[in-house]
């Protein structure tokens, strides 16, 4: 199985690329148009800036393959809010791929932003969640949330309930890293290395 992490220059490349090889999975990190479309599977990672990585995707003419790739997609933080129609951060228009907007978390005594830490997930019976149990926990780190949508597939509550991963036809994504997430994020990397093309 041939899976693709792609390069750019904002990521979690080697966290993402390290939890697959204990999968017993060697990732290839790549910006090749080719190699992205040719691919079983591909991961979007993400740390970073909305408006710049914005930027560097569409000067790489990455922004429209990412589109245009029919095999499963799995955006990680940044690259799910990246997958969105448009970031507070940066006032950036995104790929629109969820037609969601990204949001600044807004300021509440006792809730430090960014939010980082643990929180539990409440998801709704997706292929990508399956054998986990509800309430378990993964990791986040972000200051800017989805708000929950028609394409919400789990969410949990920090300031404001939001969605914690999307789904939207062959395009995955997760706000929390699974690659920090201990088993329960490596079992949703193993998920969607098995779902279907």
């Amino acid at each position: 199985m041939k899976i693709a992490i792609i390069k750019y220059n904002a990521g979690n490349v080697f966290s993402v690329s390290h939890c697959l090889q204990r999968l017993r999975v060697t990732p290839l990190v790549t910006s090749s148009t080719e190699e992205l479309l040719s691919a079983d599977k591909v991961i979007f990672p993400g740390v970073g800036e909305a408006k710049n990585t914005m930027l560097y995707l569409r000067q790489q003419h990455l922004d429209q393959v990412i589109k245009d790739l029919k095999q499963p997609v799995l955006g990680i933080c940044l690259g799910m809010q990246l997958m969105c129609r448009h970031s507070e951060e940066g006032n950036v228009d995104c790929l629109d791929i969820f037609h969601s907007p990204v949001k600044k978390f807004p300021a509440n005594p006792g809730f430090k932003i960014p939010h980082m830490g643990w929180n539990t997930l409440h998801h709704t019976d997706e292929a990508l969640f399956k054998g986990i149990p509800q309430d378990a926990y993964s990791y986040f780190v972000h200051s800017y949330y989805v708000p929950v949508n028609s394409h919400t597939a789990t969410q949990t509550e920090y300031v404001l309930p939001f969605s914690a991963a999307l789904h939207k036809d062959n395009f995955y994504a997760t706000q929390f890293h699974p690659e920090k997430s201990g088993n329960i994020g490596e079992l949703i990397l193993k998920n969607f290395l098995n779902l279907e093309k």
